[in-house]
């Protein structure tokens, strides 16, 4: 689990020191900064990858992600405590707008921190000889944003069937993962239907199958209850589809170790966001859940310790985990979607 992370420098985050739990729900204003959080771990999947400069120089380069570019801000600096064991670095701009390793280091249990060395312009974790636990914990934090559903969305297209190792950040493999999963793991694979149907009676199961005309593909297809011709994904809602995909992020027999979702509420009936805050109690107990929301329904279903606030403060994004004492009595009355509506606990725009 990601006990701990320090991030100074990083886009509107100028420093927070943030103890995480095995379960954290974001909440604030547009533009506080809870998108930059999940920003910053998409970038921790690129540095495993060896992949660094490219991610940067796709989003802008080194001063799109410095904390108001390089004349406000020297270093972009992070440390990451998983227990015991942790992680470090320090990136620096160059002239060409890139990045390069100032330090990075890594220490595990007691011993003493391994230095990597500086200059460098990708990780050399994956390639130091400790290293290889170390990438597949960072590598293990993944981001899941299931916003795109439309027409020409990755979910919706012939997907190669042998892509199944894990659920691609945007579920676009979701065909090929369940296809897989129904062969391996048929009691999960049964208990994700049986949750669909909650929310949408009238499914019935998923249409998976090689595609004829290429049996190196499969698409998404799906039937009726009481019925055996197929959909495709085009004629389920946008939230329904959008439901499937978290379902099975959650109920997956091997989970991450860390799972960030950013606006997981998007498209969903208010019942479907009770079932799915049922289900991330119980996913909090086999992985570590990060959920960025802007919904009230989804924020009463939790406990006001789960609740991260973001705010924007004088230019920067400032991180407050509720105190369940301190709002004891208001929560004698109001639930925390009324709080916060009410501006009780912050976290709305302010002038």
């Amino acid at each position: 689990m990601l006990s701990r992370l320090i991030l100074k420098g990083f886009k509107s985050i100028r420093e927070v020191d943030l103890p995480l739990l095995s379960f954290n729900v974001l909440i604030g204003a547009n533009g506080a900064g809870k998108s930059n959080l999940m920003a910053f771990f998409r970038m921790l999947q690129a540095l495993t990858q060896r992949e660094l400069q490219l991610h940067f120089a796709r989003l802008g380069g080194a001063d799109s992600f410095l904390h108001y570019g390089r004349k406000e801000t020297a270093v972009l600096s992070a440390n990451l405590y998983f227990g015991s064991n942790s992680y470090s670095f320090d990136l620096e701009p160059t002239v060409d707008n890139k990045f390069i390793f100032f330090k990075e280091f890594m220490q595990f249990q007691e011993d003493a921190p391994i230095n990597l060395g500086c200059s460098h312009a990708e990780s050399l974790v994956p390639t130091s000889p400790h290293g290889d636990n170390l990438v597949i914990t960072i590598a293990d934090c993944a981001v899941y944003h299931f916003h795109d559903t439309s027409d020409t969305a990755n979910i919706k297209r012939l997907q190669a069937i042998n892509d199944n190792v894990k659920l691609r950040h945007d579920a676009g493999n979701l065909a090929a993962f369940l296809y897989k999963l129904k062969k391996t793991s048929p009691k999960h694979y049964e208990l994700i239907l049986k949750t669909i149907r909650q929310v949408a009676p009238f499914f019935g199961d998923f249409y998976l199958r090689p595609f004829p005309e290429n049996p190196h593909k499969i698409q998404l297809e799906w039937t009726e209850k009481g019925s055996d011709y197929p959909f495709i994904a085009n004629d389920l809602s946008d939230g329904t589809l959008r439901f499937m995909c978290l379902v099975t992020l959650l109920l997956q027999p091997e989970m991450p170790k860390v799972i960030l979702i950013d606006e997981p509420e998007l498209g969903l009936h208010p019942y479907a966001i009770s079932v799915l805050a049922g289900l991330f109690r119980v996913a909090s107990q086999r992985c570590q859940l990060i959920v960025s929301t802007q919904s009230l329904n989804l924020l009463d279903e939790f406990e006001a310790s789960d609740v991260i606030v973001v705010v924007r403060e004088n230019g920067q994004s400032v991180f407050r985990r509720l105190e369940e004492e301190k709002l004891r009595s208001w929560l004698e009355e109001y639930s925390l979607g009324e709080l916060w509506e009410k501006n009780v606990i912050g976290g709305i725009p302010t002038r």
